[in-house]
């Protein structure tokens, strides 16, 4: 994701873009479409397509709508390019004509009018996500990427989401590159776990192109690449407030002599290869000490190795951090290393090390959180990478992109399949809240009908079930939609994400908790008109075959 761009928001806001979002990066359909409909003389028919999903992923009843920001940066570059339109000659048959290729050449996306829920948003299936009106070729021409730029960061944006409401206010790192899909898919998760409640990420690159915090320690090599004392060939670390340098390795090994006796543990036990590790990195950070410390074995060196190099540090004015466990009954070793740094600041008056960090990280996914949340852990900080950035519970979300209005006339996409019937026709969506706050209901309506009123009793009904229906007085009406892209500008002001991840939390916060928990969650409704029902099913009618009896 090269920050390469050169495009601005109202205010000023660099819009930069990894180049290979373009045009291209499409499914070939769409352009065997545009040229059928081009072909058919459609280039002046005018569509709205919505973008919604059919299933709250991960088997939850929410999912947080993200990814607005790269689409809005999309229709700013859309062009089809020299090389795009040569590339598109030689792929596509020969019997195209010339003026099919000056069209594609001349497209932007100026007449394209985008509405979209704020990113950030808890949203629901059937509520359209986007709102896409425009030139028919040329809405459709953008299906495939807006898909791609929506479905994986809200996919990613829940995932992360969840994380946090799994582990409260703990710290949370994402440490997934590695393991992502690629070098777009690990950005794009760093970017969309920081938007959901992540802490910071270990990705540099995400660090600089997006302002996330970026947070590391070190591998298991580095514990591994020493051996013993004599491989430790720096000792002397000076003083945080000045004065002569003192020798670490011996301040560390007095203490560990202290914490041997203290803890009753078996001295030649503690590897002295990991404590030159030890030693040469807090040499190296000594303001950044947090070290990995299940490399041999926690309760045996690890910690025992730890605590003496923390506490030579402070001798010379330093804290440590903390440490990181990767391995290992996680609950157990976290409430063992919570005992030491206990102990240990009470014994040597050293207050501020009973509060030091412990990082678990070891392939850990939401119930892994939930389940040590029941077994009583002394974590302060989970570091996480494949289950988040893969999404190994639920890979995709499923957005899709339907037509619902052309020209002017509704269009429904019709199966045997109920939940894969389209809501038709140009359509406002509104989140209706009770008086306590919680939002009680999300209605469709179509674009025609007069908003929602406070205070004023609103049919709310199941679009499908005709006895599923109630009537809802709101003490707040909230317009999801708001209007985005108009004539080739962006109409809002873009929030940072800092802003978009205030966003998702004060969203969250309007959902009752038995919406969001992890077992059973309660499903949240989505409704829609009186109006819209009676409409939906008569142009249901008047679009299903007939069957005949013979």
């Amino acid at each position: 994701m090269t920050d390469n761009g050169t495009n601005c928001t109202p205010e000023g806001k660099k819009l930069g873009q990894n180049g290979i979002i373009q045009p291209l990066l499409t499914d070939l359909y769409q352009i065997t479409m545009a040229y059928a409909y081009w072909k058919s003389g459609k280039t002046k028919d005018y569509a709205v397509f919505d973008l919604f999903f059919r299933k709250n992923p991960f088997q939850g009843e929410f999912t947080i709508f993200a990814g607005l920001e790269e689409c809005l940066k999309f229709l700013k570059k859309f062009h089809y390019s020299y090389s795009d339109i040569e590339y598109l000659r030689q792929t596509l048959p020969a019997t195209i004509e010339e003026e099919f290729y000056i069209f594609l050449s001349k497209l932007t996306a100026k007449d394209v009018t985008l509405y979209a829920l704020e990113e950030g948003s808890v949203a629901f299936p059937r509520v359209p996500l986007l709102r896409i009106e425009g030139p028919l070729i040329m809405a459709q021409l953008l299906e495939t990427t807006l898909l791609t730029l929506v479905n994986y960061a809200s996919l990613m944006a829940t995932n992360a989401a969840r994380y946090r409401m799994a582990a409260g206010d703990l710290m949370l790192l994402e440490f997934g590159l590695r393991r992502a899909q690629g070098p777009d898919g690990g950005l794009s998760a760093s970017k969309y776990s920081y938007i959901g409640g992540f802490d910071g990420t270990s990705n540099v690159l995400a660090g600089k192109l997006f302002n996330i915090p970026v947070k590391g320690t070190h591998a298991h090599a580095y514990i591994t690449s020493f051996t013993n004392l004599s491989d430790l060939h720096l000792e002397m670390l000076q003083p945080k407030n000045g004065g002569d340098p003192k020798n670490l390795l011996e301040l560390s090994l007095n203490w560990r002599a202290k914490l041997v006796n203290m803890f009753r543990v078996v001295s030649n036990e503690a590897n002295d290869g990991e404590l030159a590790a030890l030693i040469s990195f807090a040499i190296a950070f000594p303001d950044g000490f947090m070290a990995l410390v299940d490399t041999y074995d926690v309760k045996r060196s690890g910690l025992l190795n730890f605590c003496a190099v923390a506490l030579a540090l402070n001798d010379l004015g330093y804290r440590a951090i903390g440490i990181r466990i990767d391995s290992g009954d996680l609950a157990y070793l976290s409430n063992i290393a919570r005992m030491y740094f206990v102990e240990i600041s009470r014994t040597y008056s050293v207050p501020w090390f009973a509060d030091l960090m412990i990082m678990a990280s070891n392939d850990i996914n939401e119930e892994t959180i939930l389940s040590l949340n029941d077994q009583g852990h002394k974590i302060n900080c989970f570091g996480i990478g494949t289950h988040l950035v893969t999404c190994q519970r639920q890979p995709a979300l499923g957005c899709v992109y339907k037509m619902v209005e052309l020209n002017g006339q509704p269009r429904m996409k019709l199966s045997q399949d109920v939940g894969k019937v389209t809501m038709p026709g140009c359509k406002d969506a509104y989140r209706l809240y009770s008086e306590s706050g919680d939002a009680l209901i999300d209605l469709l309506q179509r674009s025609v009908e007069e908003a929602p009123e406070i205070n004023k009793k609103v049919l709310c009904r199941h679009p499908f079930e005709e006895s599923k229906r109630a009537y809802v007085i709101p003490s707040r009406v909230e317009k999801l939609h708001k209007l985005y892209w108009k004539n080739g500008e962006i109409v809002q002001t873009l929030p940072n994400l800092n802003k978009i991840r205030e966003k998702v939390r004060a969203s969250l916060r309007t959902l009752r908790p038995d919406i969001k928990r992890n077992l059973n969650p309660t499903p949240f409704k989505v409704a829609v008109s009186d109006n819209l029902y009676h409409f939906l099913h008569q142009l249901w009618l008047e679009n299903a075959p007939i069957g005949e009896l013979s």
